[in-house]
């Protein structure tokens, strides 16, 4: 039962926990998906820095003196369920599906930079500096990655999408 903001930050924490670990096994399928080199690199990457975001994610919890543990989160599996109808819908690589790719990506990223920005406020309000500057650093990097995924897109991906027809 969630009575406290303890409570809340917890179950938060755990939902995050559960979504970084889901996308973990999603994006190497998004980056084989990919078309574009520059959508896959960006992918590989991303799953990369996922691997530290949860190491983070650990941290916090060591922190909290808790154990570290996944709570079901239906947004995310819901965010990747629709990335895999749409390969579904989209089986051959193209600049199409590759522009349905980064929509997903980027309503991954504004889930858990929603996710990010709630945690790291709320142990900022907590005088949880230690785990403020954590979250504070994964949430910077989704930031990033959000911008990445933009700059693919317009720099090549939906042009060719809108050539293709």
């Amino acid at each position: 039962m969630m009575k406290t903001m303890d409570d809340l930050f917890l179950m938060t924490l755990k939902d995050i926990y559960y979504a970084e670990r889901q996308l973990l096994k999603a994006l190497p399928k998004m980056s084989r998906a990919a078309q574009s080199a520059e959508l896959k690199q960006a992918f590989k990457e991303h799953k990369d820095q996922t691997e530290g975001q949860i190491e983070r994610l650990q941290q916090v919890f060591q922190i909290l003196g808790k154990r570290a543990q996944g709570q079901t989160c239906e947004a995310i599996q819901g965010l990747i369920q629709e990335g895999e109808e749409l390969l579904e819908e989209a089986p051959q690589p193209s600049a199409v599906r590759d522009a349905g790719l980064i929509a997903t990506g980027q309503a991954i990223e504004h889930y858990e930079m929603a996710r990010y920005g709630a945690l790291a406020t709320w142990a900022e309000a907590q005088k949880q500096t230690e785990i403020a500057e954590l979250l504070h650093a994964t949430l910077e990097e989704e930031k990033a990655t959000d911008a990445l995924l933009t700059k693919v897109a317009t720099k090549s991906v939906h042009q060719e999408a809108l050539r293709a027809g």
